[in-house]
């Protein structure tokens, strides 16, 4: 294949060849298809004096599914008591050990407001545990994990379970404003002619129902037109976009192939078989994605259903201790957690932007350069968005005009980029995708023999989130 595609890339326009190149560079190059284990480099730790060390011992996904399919019947807090049990039954850990639970979610089921709670509570955990829901779109569990690392750093706990979960096969849809004001007056009104005169006054138009939308509310935008404009400023094609999520769907599928998609945990749904593997890992051909109409900016955009994130039903939990905790109870941790910023730009303009301003920040405050990492992780919305995040992370133009930095921070290797697939093919539950990554750039890095992982994630709100994982030592 890495042939063929060498020998294509000869016949591809310009702005194709680049894609190809680095698609070829990845399959050829990518370390979990070589025979040989990699040796660990030796390189400085992040440790810094007077600051816990804080770790991961595990972390664990239910299998990430394409919303609508077996899933499609249960709640949230079903899928999050499923990744926490999956957590509990790979670890063996002590429920009453756990000293605080946080979730992150997104587009949250009213009954289950806290779904933290309820699905701890679910789970088996003790009714003494405090949990809490966090939201921060795309990088909740992000803030989830952040959070758990804060109460450790903080000395407040000593472990902490952090996770997400979204479910987009049930999500609410609610009565028009007219009408819910006309319900809530209803119910308060204490006569009968009261309750006529208000029925009345109801029409038509109040039973249209109002639906959600991935859409900015600042700016009435949907993210996809966002992507599509995003794509169109930084002269990404729609075929090197088709070629990019073809190189995700391609990488996932020889991972899941390979058994290299350790944190995936099996879920008995209920009623239903059990669910092993990610369902949403379906390699293509350019040919094939090349016939799908643009799904947002209609007729000549190039953002498609196929190089662009699905909906997806999923749920995440991680385990997160001080490092001396870890220890005294016996465990062998896979990762410390380090650095972390959070960014924020305009919504409008740099809405998906945010890998590009968190990782020289990250970098920064580590003392780290990109030379210096071995893995990253970063989260695909949409293939635009990604190509266009690695062109302004490798332009000093778009540094020294957006950033106010003096100079690029560079463009992360295509071959130690997000090598086991990504968003795009294994799948994005809005709330769950940040543990995903740490997790995984853990299992990347103790496969590929590195040190440093960066991952870093974009957010509605134009937010942003990265943060550095050091392997555990072996």
């Amino acid at each position: 294949m890495t042939s063929m595609l060498n020998h294509a890339i000869r016949n591809l326009p310009a702005s194709s060849a680049w894609a190809a190149r680095v698609f070829a560079r990845s399959l050829s190059c990518s370390p979990q298809l070589q025979a040989a284990a990699v040796q660990p480099k030796s390189k400085k730790t992040l440790a810094k004096s007077g600051v816990k060390n804080i770790v991961v011992v595990e972390g664990v996904r239910i299998p990430f599914l394409q919303s609508g399919t077996s899933y499609a019947d249960l709640m949230p807090h079903d899928l999050a008591r499923a990744a926490l049990q999956g957590l509990l039954n790979r670890t063996n850990v002590p429920k009453d050990v756990v000293d605080y639970i946080v979730y992150g979610t997104v587009i949250q089921e009213v009954k289950t407001s806290n779904v933290a709670r309820e699905a701890a509570l679910g789970a088996g955990f003790s009714d003494k545990t405090p949990a809490h829901t966090v939201t921060m779109a795309c990088i909740s569990s992000n803030q989830a994990m952040t959070t758990g690392v804060g109460l450790i750093a903080a000395g407040q706990c000593d472990v902490v379970v952090a996770g997400g979960v979204e479910l987009m096969s049930d999500v609410p849809i609610r009565h028009s404003r007219k009408m819910r004001k006309t319900m809530l007056t209803l119910n308060r009104a204490k006569t009968l002619g009261q309750k006529l005169a208000l029925i009345s006054k109801i029409r038509p138009d109040y039973f249209a129902p109002e639906l959600p939308a991935v859409a900015e509310f600042s700016t009435s935008e949907t993210m996809g037109h966002s992507a599509d404009r995003l794509a169109a400023a930084f002269a990404i094609s729609r075929v090197e976009q088709d070629e990019y999520a073809l190189r995700s769907h391609t990488l996932a599928k020889k991972a899941q192939d390979g058994g290299l998609l350790l944190d995936v945990v099996p879920f008995k749904v209920p009623g239903r078989d059990t669910v092993t593997k990610d369902n949403g890992i379906r390699p293509s051909s350019m040919e094939q994605m090349g016939k799908l109409k643009p799904a947002f900016v209609k007729p000549y955009g190039t953002v498609t259903a196929a190089n662009s994130s699905f909906l997806t039903d999923g749920a995440s939990a991680m385990l997160i201790m001080s490092e001396e905790k870890a220890l005294a109870m016996g465990y062998k941790p896979k990762a410390y957690l380090r650095d972390f910023v959070y960014v924020s730009q305009d919504p409008k303009d740099q809405l998906l932007l945010g890998p590009t301003y968190a990782t020289p920040k990250v970098l920064e405050k580590a003392g780290l350069t990109m030379a210096d990492i071995d893995v990253f992780e970063f989260h695909e919305a949409f293939a635009g968005q990604i190509l266009a995040n690695l062109k302004a992370m490798d332009s000093d133009w778009f540094a020294q005009n957006y950033m106010g930095r003096k100079s690029k921070v560079g463009a992360p290797p295509l071959e130690k980029f997000n090598t086991w697939g990504g968003s795009l093919s294994l799948g994005h539950p809005f709330g769950a995708t940040g543990c995903r990554l740490a997790i995984t750039a853990a299992h990347r890095l103790k496969k590929e023999g590195g040190q440093y992982g960066l991952i870093a994630a974009c957010a509605a709100g134009g937010q942003g989130h990265a943060m550095l994982v050091e392997l555990y030592p072996q």
